[in-house]
């Protein structure tokens, strides 16, 4: 039993801090975006569109991410292997993340609540204040 579980933590996918920011940013969006059971034309837009704008992306590179973080998504139990690969991000790149995820959210012009619950948890534990949280999602639902 302890060589299986060894096994497991020895193998490089097992590795969280080696997955880039830009690729734990894009699965955490590809995640919000299908959270309420489904991907709106708008959705899909917000989400290629904000990583082109932040990341300063083609089409074609944005496609590839997205599709590498569908991948990542899938492959997932859950949030750990993205928020930890944020970790070490400034402050104002946090605050940024949830900013894009907000956008992500109001893209459909509604918020679902587990689109809500899902910002709420990733701005936890990347370390975004609950006042910045709720600012970025009061400015983004007036957008």
């Amino acid at each position: 039993m302890f060589d299986a579980l060894r096994s497991i933590f020895q193998r490089p996918d097992a590795t969280v801090l080696s997955m880039e920011p830009k690729l734990a940013v894009a699965a955490l969006l590809v995640h919000l975006a299908a959270i309420d059971g489904q991907i709106s034309d708008a959705e899909r837009e917000a989400l290629a569109g904000t990583l082109m704008d932040y990341y300063g992306l083609g089409e074609s590179e944005v496609s590839k991410l997205i599709a590498e973080a569908t991948k990542r998504d899938q492959e997932s139990v859950d949030f750990y292997r993205f928020t930890s690969a944020l970790s070490s991000l400034d402050e104002g790149e946090k605050v940024e993340i949830i900013r894009m995820m907000w956008q992500v959210v109001f893209a459909d012009k509604r918020n679902h609540e587990l689109e809500d619950n899902m910002v709420w948890r990733i701005a936890e534990l990347i370390g975004v204040s609950s006042r910045d949280r709720t600012v970025l999602r009061n400015q983004m639902a007036r957008a």
